[in-house]
């Protein structure tokens, strides 16, 4: 996110640091105008903060002009809250981090990066609140192409299902020893991806042409893999199962039972 605080005067160390006012706030007033000194320096130093109001701002006039219903504002403005407040934590970590050490030490960038973490875990939930208000669970992907409604899988369903793939894979591969979270690892991304969105293919299309062509972009993705020596055919099995099981469960096993139960 950036160095901390750049526009902050910083004290010389040889002299005594002498404190614009006290650690323990006097009184509510006082508590309440160090708090807004806090927002406008996060404010007036970082531009990621700027860039997080300004689409605050969008978010809710746009919320605004579609007339969400009072349950939907509420979440967004708990969402917002939750944006602002981990930026502001990855700030003051980053300051305070600056502080003790103005060397390279594990313990200060692993202090960051999962400042930063926390940052983008609340942006990206952010941006899936905000989908799902606008797209709605009624909004099939039908809408989208000639697809029937009744072929089923909504647009929310298929980007949930993407998210959830994608944070397994992070998760296997935070937990092997090998490659990097973008390149290489004990599964591959890319043939998940591609197995992700055949399957999704063949369960939404129900057609024997999209299946076939749907199966064969998946297994040129994996090949490519192979062929790069970026993963080898163990690993890009592993993606390709964990994508046809996930797909298989929400899109065949969930109806399925859900069926089974209303009869």
């Amino acid at each position: 996110m950036g160095k901390p605080l750049n526009d902050v005067q910083q004290p010389d160390s040889s002299e005594p640091v002498q404190l614009n006012h006290p650690i323990q706030p006097r009184s509510f007033i006082d508590s309440f105008k160090y708090a807004v000194e806090g927002i406008l320096d996060v404010f007036r130093t970082q531009k990621h903060m700027r860039f997080h109001f300004i689409t605050v701002v969008i978010a809710l006039l746009s919320a605004l002009l579609m007339n969400f219903p009072k349950r939907d504002m509420l979440i967004i403005l708990f969402t917002i809250s939750l944006v602002l407040m981990a930026e502001m934590f990855n700030t003051a970590i980053e300051a305070v981090v600056d502080m003790v050490t103005q060397s390279y030490h594990p313990l200060a960038k692993f202090a960051k990066d999962a400042a930063a973490g926390a940052v983008l875990i609340a942006t990206t939930t952010a941006v899936l609140v905000g989908f799902m208000l606008c797209v709605g669970g009624d909004s099939n992907v039908g809408q989208f192409g000639e697809i029937r409604p009744e072929d089923g899988g909504s647009l929310q369903q298929f980007v949930l299902t993407g998210v959830v793939l994608l944070v397994l894979v992070v998760i296997i591969k935070a937990l092997g020893s090998k490659g990097k979270l973008l390149k290489g690892g004990i599964v591959s991304g890319h043939s998940a991806a591609g197995f992700f969105l055949a399957a999704t293919i063949i369960f939404i299309w129900k057609n024997a042409f999209s299946a076939v062509l749907a199966g064969i972009m998946a297994l040129l993705i994996a090949q490519s893999r192979v062929e790069g020596k970026i993963h080898t055919l163990r690993e890009v099995i592993i993606g390709a199962l964990l994508a046809i099981i996930l797909t298989s469960i929400v899109y065949y096993f969930v109806p399925l039972i859900n069926s089974l139960h209303s009869i």
